[in-house]
C-alpha cells in the first residue's frame, strides 16, 4: 500500500484550520491559552534559535564573495548599485501600500492583556526616545558576542558586513574561512528544515490561542493582507520593473511571456532556485554575455530579491497596525533599512522570508508573535514573492548587459521572433 504523503504547505493550512476551528469552540476559554500556548512558544523559539546564525553565515558568505568592488571592477559596481536601488524601491512600494491600504487594521486587540504588550510599547517608547545619533551609534556593537545574546540585528549585521569585506580582502587566506561560513549557513538552512517540520504543529497552537481571544473577527485581515500582496507585486512588476525595462528598450511584458515556463516553475515550488540554471541559459540565448549572466543572476539570487523585501515591508507594517503599534517616520526608515540588509544574503528556499521578518519585527518593537496570523498564508505569499524574484533577476541580467553595451539586440530579436511563433 502506497504512503500518503502530504506537503508541508497542505500540513501548515490544515493546522491553521484546526487551530481556528478549536479557537473558535472554546472562544473565551483561558484553557486553550494554557496547553496550547507553549507549543506556539517552543516554535517561535527555534525560530528565533536559527536566526542569529542564518544572519551572520549568509551575510559574511555574500559580502566575501562579491564585496571587493576593485575584484568585481565596473560590472560588480554597476550591479549592485542597481539591485540596491531596485530593493530599496520595492520596500518603498510595500511601506506605501501598507500605510495608504491599512490591512491589518481591522484586527480588536484591545482584549490583550497588559503584560502580552508591555515589552513591545516599552521597546517602541525606547526607540522614540533614541536621537538619530544615538541609533547610529549602538550600530557599532561593543561586544559582538554580546550583541549575538542579545539578538541585536542592527549590530550583528555591521560585524557580518566588515567581516566580510576583511575575508574578501586577504584573499587565498580567507577561503578557509569563508568555506566555513558557507558550511554554516547550508547546516543551518538544514536546520532551517527541519524546524518548519514544527510549523503545523506551532501554527495550530499559535493561532489557535489568537482566536480564543479575539474570535473568528480577527482573521477577516489575512484576505485582505493576501489581496494587497498580490495587487502590490503586480503593481511592481507592471509600473517599477516595466519602466526599468523600457529604458532599457526591453518589453516587461514580452519578457514575462519568454520566461513564463520558468514563472510558472518558480511559483508553484516557491523556489527561485529551482529556475536558475534554466533562467541563465535563456537570458544567454536572449544576447546576453555568458560572463555577465553568470555574474548578475547568482548574485541577484541575494541581493536583488525584489518580491520578497516587498512582503517583508508590507507584512511587518500589517503586524505593527494589528497591534494598534503607529511606527514614525524614523522607525519606518530604520526598519527600510534593516530590511534592505537581512534581506541580502538569504538563499532563495521557500519559507525564508518568515526568518527575515523575525529578524526584523525586533529592530522597531514590533510584536514577533504577529507572525502566527501570517504563518498559515505565507506559502500562498511566497508563490507571488518567488515569482517577482525571478522576474526581477531576468531583468537585471539583461539590464547589465544593456548598460555595458555587450548586448546582441539582433540575436534577442530573432530568440524572440521564434517565441512568439511557436506560441
Amino acid at each position: 500500500m502506497k504512503k500518503l504523503k502530504i506537503s508541508l504547505a497542505s500540513q501548515i493550512l490544515i493546522g491553521l484550520v484546526l487551530g481556528i476551528a478549536v479557537g473558535a469552540i472554546f472562544y473565551g476559554n483561558a484553557n486553550v491559552q494554557t496547553y496550547l500556548q507553549p507549543i506556539g512558544d517552543i516554535f517561535l523559539n527555534l525560530i528565533k534559535m536559527i536566526v542569529v546564525p542564518i544572519i551572520i553565515s549568509t551575510l559574511i558568505v555574500g559580502v566575501a564573495g562579491t564585496g571587493d568592488m576593485k575584484q568585481l571592477g565596473r560590472l560588480g559596481g554597476k550591479t549592485l548599485i542597481y539591485f540596491e536601488v531596485i530593493t530599496t524601491i520595492a520596500i518603498i512600494v510595500g511601506l506605501l501600500a501598507a500605510n495608504l491600504f491599512q490591512p491589518g487594521a481591522g484586527v480588536d486587540m484591545s482584549q490583550l492583556e497588559k503584560s502580552d504588550i508591555s515589552s513591545y510599547v516599552a521597546t517602541t517608547e525606547q526607540q522614540e526616545e533614541k536621537s538619530t545619533f544615538q541609533i547610529i551609534v549602538d550600530i557599532v556593537p561593543k561586544n559582538v558576542v554580546n550583541a549575538m545574546a542579545e539578538g541585536d540585528m542592527l549590530a550583528i549585521i555591521f560585524f557580518s558586513v566588515l567581516f566580510g569585506l576583511g575575508v574578501a580582502a586577504i584573499g587565498d587566506r580567507g577561503k578557509p574561512v569563508l568555506a566555513f561560513f558557507q558550511g554554516v549557513a547550508d547546516a543551518m538552512f538544514w536546520v532551517t528544515n527541519l524546524v518548519m517540520k514544527f510549523a503545523p504543529f506551532g501554527v495550530f497552537a499559535l493561532i489557535g490561542v489568537t482566536v480564543s481571544k479575539f474570535g473568528l473577527a480577527s482573521l477577516i485581515p489575512l484576505g485582505k493582507l493576501a489581496i494587497l500582496v498580490y495587487a502590490a507585486m503586480i503593481f511592481f512588476v507592471v509600473v517599477v520593473l516595466g519602466i526599468t525595462a523600457k529604458i532599457f528598450g526591453i518589453n516587461i511584458f514580452r519578457l514575462i511571456s519568454m520566461i513564463k515556463d520558468e514563472l510558472l516553475l518558480a511559483f508553484s515550488t516557491s523556489s527561485s532556485e529551482t529556475v536558475l540554471p534554466r533562467i541563465m541559459l535563456k537570458t544567454e540565448k536572449m544576447g546576453a554575455p555568458k560572463d555577465i549572466v553568470s555574474f548578475v543572476i547568482p548574485t541577484g539570487y541575494s541581493f536583488n530579491l525584489d518580491g520578497s523585501t516587498l512582503y517583508q515591508s508590507i507584512a511587518a507594517i500589517f503586524i505593527a497596525q494589528m497591534y494598534g503599534i503607529d511606527l514614525s517616520i524614523m522607525e519606518q526608515i530604520t526598519l527600510m533599512l534593516v530590511l534592505m540588509v537581512t534581506s541580502k544574503g538569504i538563499a532563495g528556499v521557500p519559507g525564508v522570508s518568515f526568518v527575515v521578518l523575525l529578524a526584523t519585527l525586533g529592530t522597531v518593537g514590533i510584536p514577533l508573535e504577529g507572525l502566527a496570523f501570517i504563518a498559515g498564508i505565507d506559502r500562498i505569499l511566497d508563490m507571488a514573492r518567488t515569482a517577482v524574484n525571478v522576474v526581477g533577476n531576468t531583468l537585471a541580467a539583461l539590464v547589465m548587459a544593456k548598460w555595458e553595451k555587450r548586448f546582441d539586440d539582433e540575436q534577442y530579436a530573432a530568440y524572440q521572433a521564434e517565441h512568439f511563433k511557436k506560441a
